[in-house]
């Protein structure tokens, strides 16, 4: 069956830098409210989808709302704005880019530098910095500051295109995860899950998975799901050991980050899901970077028996990031598969 790509469209598309997730917070909650019993959102806004089970236990997946971002620092006599990062970017990839900043109005920008024409020969040879550039917006000091002030914040701008059987957006990091947690409640929908279910879309996890902690002490959950992108490093130059994964090999189990080392037992059952479902699957070993998983984990008095789901992206954290149609059906399909059979595993140790 094929993916709503109309859908993850609009959802990829939207901005929501972190600490300024409305607009995507909209479309969740326009999407979930006929899916569950119930629907909130806590002080920090992150939206809680409920759907009651048959027993009291608690299951929490979390899916961040935020992407990485730019937040306005300063607007120079000539009109130039100068920002701070809102997650972590690949300065790299910014030269000449478009980005939104959201003002007053949706204002865009592009992201200068010094011309290469007039570098140095070692100002060639470093790396940039995100200090190296500014936004400009072919318009002078008093024009910008009708239109934009310290704090607004910043987005890229780039739209959603299908490239063969996959999806090319700004943002998938993790507007992915959102949609795939939309779509597991629609499967869910006319089905009786065996605990209670709470499908957290929750905020700020770029800058330090902020939102999933706050949610995870509101909910104590006895089991847990993170559900984020990862690394695909499947292109020319990669070895075999720094791939991650791969585009197209399936849903990714994740193993371990650098914030998590998943619950062997989740591990297990994911895999034993998979495996009677026949979702083709990889395990995924990430030693840098966290998600939400961590906060699921982690903060809860006793611990929730934590786990999560990878969807394999190309060029994540840079202007676009890019992901298999496949690899997104399979994250859905083995969600959904595992909310429902939770009760069925043996979770001793």
């Amino acid at each position: 069956m094929p993916i709503n790509v109309k859908l993850l469209k609009e959802i990829a598309e939207v901005a929501g830098a972190p600490g300024h997730e409305q607009r995507v917070r909209e479309i969740v909650i326009r999407e979930i409210t006929p899916l569950v019993d119930e629907v909130k959102v806590d002080n920090m806004g992150n939206v809680y989808a409920i759907k009651k089970g048959k027993a009291n236990k608690r299951v929490m997946i979390g899916a961040h709302m935020d992407e990485i971002g730019f937040i306005v620092t300063h607007i120079d006599e000539d009109g130039f704005v100068r920002f701070h990062t809102l997650g972590g970017f690949d300065p790299k990839t910014l030269t000449a880019q478009r980005v939104i900043i959201h003002g007053k109005k949706d204002v865009i920008g592009v992201m200068g530098s010094k011309p290469i024409h007039v570098m140095s020969a070692e100002e060639r040879t470093k790396m940039p910095k995100t200090t190296d550039y500014f936004i400009d917006l072919g318009m002078d000091k008093k024009e910008v500051e009708k239109l934009v002030s310290l704090g607004d914040p910043i987005t890229r701008e780039r739209g959603l295109i299908e490239m063969g059987n996959c999806v090319n957006c700004k943002s998938l990091d993790n507007r992915l995860a959102v949609f795939i947690l939309i779509e597991s409640l629609k499967a869910l929908k006319n089905k009786q899950v065996p605990y209670d279910v709470y499908g957290v879309f929750t905020v700020q996890e770029e800058v330090g998975i902020r939102g999933a902690n706050v949610a995870a002490l509101e909910i104590k959950p006895d089991f847990g799901f993170g559900l984020d992108t990862t690394i695909a490093f499947d292109v020319p130059g990669a070895k075999p050991e720094e791939m991650v994964t791969k585009l197209g090999a399936g849903t990714a189990i994740k193993v371990m980050d650098s914030s998590t080392i998943c619950d062997y037992r989740m591990v297990k059952y994911m895999e034993k899901v998979a495996k009677k479902h026949k979702i083709t699957y990889q395990k995924e070993i990430l030693t840098a970077g966290g998600t939400d998983t961590a906060g699921i984990q982690r903060m809860n008095p006793g611990g929730a028996i934590a786990g999560a789901i990878s969807i394999p992206t190309r060029h994540i954290h840079q202007v676009i990031e890019m992901a298999n149609k496949d690899d997104i059906q399979g994250s859905i399909d083995l969600l959904t598969n595992c909310l429902l059979e939770i009760d069925s595993y043996d979770w001793k140790f």
